[in-house]
């Protein structure tokens, strides 16, 4: 049964047990606060519940700053990986503005070994993330 961590107009994050995984669907533009909130949260959920997979979908996402960006890399993946994490799957529509934010994420990501792949439905994210789990 999922969990509903976070329902705002930003973005949900919800989490499954049964598949270890988080998922944010984002919404528009977050502020700092709300970007950075939402991710401190999934890390102390995941103090507690392993999370071994990961879903972004950024299809209604508008773009991230820079800032945000840096401090996604800097704080948020490594914490994840030492928490736990093992893969994660982003669901994008191709807007030039995403595909680079994910190509700077992606150089970060390769230094930790960490899988990242990229879909274009949340069907096929869900069915790799399920591919793991069988």
């Amino acid at each position: 049964m999922k969990k509903i961590l976070i329902e705002a107009d930003f973005a949900v994050l919800t989490y499954d047990p049964d598949l270890k995984l988080a998922k944010i669907v984002w919404n528009g533009k977050a502020t700092t606060e709300e970007y950075q909130h939402t991710f401190m949260t999934l890390l102390e959920y995941s103090k507690e519940h392993k999370t071994e997979n990961f879903i972004s979908d950024l299809r209604k996402q508008a773009v991230v700053s820079p800032e945000n960006r840096n401090w996604f890399e800097t704080v948020v993946i490594p914490r994840a990986i030492e928490l736990g994490l093992i893969r994660a799957a982003v669901i994008f529509d191709g807007n030039v503005f995403k595909k680079y934010y994910l190509n700077m994420i992606l150089k970060v990501l390769n230094k930790y070994k960490l899988p990242l792949k990229l879909f274009n439905s949340d069907e096929e994210a869900n069915e790799w993330i399920t591919s793991f789990t069988q």
